[in-house]
């Protein structure tokens, strides 16, 4: 491996986008014959993949490795690896922590989908709907369709909010499997999101639950008695 930094004028990769090559194919100072060549290089850049540019001998390198970089922190002056415009080492976990209520085979779905927000914003929306998909078994319901457990829970009085924030996860989820009217494959901010959501669904379905009994719990048993008292009164008027 050899590495040759970048002089102050491109301290960044040069990464050609859509525009950029569309601004290749009709310029009209490019020599025509220069042209597929250039057009092919934008075409393996963007695709994403590492590849070798033959660029001739210089400095005893025959080739360079386009869509691969290196880069070094200013500050801990360690080094980061990229492909393309993605970071692949060290590894990066990218979203919100995850509610610290989340059940542990939830967990693991939550912490996967960070780790490959930067890489596959697609996997991670996928995977947050098998979380969701998870959360509603852990509330009772089946877990086999999604879509039928929440509006089994809506049908139970679930939060119109949070069931809003389910189908959000639920649909952009399904489309990241089965893609058809929503593209999520570039979109980090969309998956990112979607963790967000998992985490207030989880705070509203069982963070504030939980610590509402708590403090239920802590209040006199004499107390308690009469609230239950009350409460099954009110029951037998009603019906």
């Amino acid at each position: 491996m050899y590495a040759r930094q970048n002089n102050d004028d491109a301290r960044t990769p040069n990464i050609p986008d859509e525009d950029r090559r569309k601004h290749f194919l009709e310029a009209s100072d490019i020599p025509q014959e220069v042209k597929p060549k250039l057009l092919e290089w934008c075409d393996k850049i963007l695709s994403g993949s590492p590849f070798f540019e033959d660029i001739g001998k210089w400095d005893n390198v025959r080739n360079t490795v386009e869509n691969l970089n290196i880069s070094e922190c200013y500050n801990c002056k360690k080094i980061a690896v990229w492909v393309h415009k993605s970071m692949v080492y060290p590894e990066t976990r990218m979203g919100p922590k995850p509610n610290v209520d989340l059940p542990t085979d939830i967990l693991r779905d939550y912490e996967e989908a960070r780790s490959i927000v930067n890489v596959s914003p697609r996997g991670a929306a996928a995977l947050l709907r098998l979380a969701v998909q998870k959360l509603c078994a852990h509330l009772g319901e089946r877990g086999k369709n999604i879509d039928e457990d929440i509006a089994s829970l809506v049908g139970k009085g679930l939060d119109p909010l949070v069931q809003q924030a389910l189908d959000i996860v639920r649909v952009i989820g399904n489309e990241a499997v089965h893609p058809g009217t929503l593209d999520i494959r570039d979109d980090q901010n969309i998956a990112i999101q979607l963790c967000e959501l998992v985490n207030l669904v989880c705070q509203q379905i069982i963070t504030q639950p939980k610590a509402i009994r708590s403090l239920y719990d802590k209040l006199p048993e004499g107390k308690r008695t009469a609230i239950e008292s009350r409460n099954a009164k009110a029951l037998n008027l009603n019906t």
